[in-house]
């Protein structure tokens, strides 16, 4: 996750995983604090509304699934970055956790980013 100062922070990422992520992923993130959306009782939250929860909450980033998320909302000039999987099937989130990792490690507040798997 990238600070709005630019500076890379690679530890300590505040993390919120929507319905629909994955929960293993949360073991291939090891240094960030992953919470999900249904442990803190968020889980009917609409979109609008779980963004700001989760911005006071001090969350620094959400992992969704949900694609028109992009579209539906805007987080410019929040503290958050979003990352949007491109699937809920954990067997191809598993083969791209790399890729998920890396991404997390470059989002920065008020980007909404997609990753693309390979396969």
């Amino acid at each position: 996750m990238r600070r709005r100062d630019g500076e890379r922070r690679d530890i300590g990422v505040k993390v919120l995983f929507d319905q629909g992520t994955p929960v293993p992923l949360r073991q291939s993130l090891p240094g960030h604090d992953v919470r999900t959306a249904f442990e803190l009782g968020w889980s009917t939250l609409l979109n609008g509304e779980l963004l700001r929860v989760a911005e006071a909450a001090g969350f620094d980033a959400i992992v969704t699934t949900d694609k028109n998320i992009r579209h539906q909302q805007n987080v410019a000039g929040t503290r958050l970055g979003v990352l949007v999987l491109p699937t809920t099937d954990w067997s191809r989130v598993r083969r791209n956790v790399a890729p998920v990792a890396d991404a997390l490690g470059r989002l920065r507040p008020g980007q909404v980013f997609e990753v693309i798997f390979e396969g």
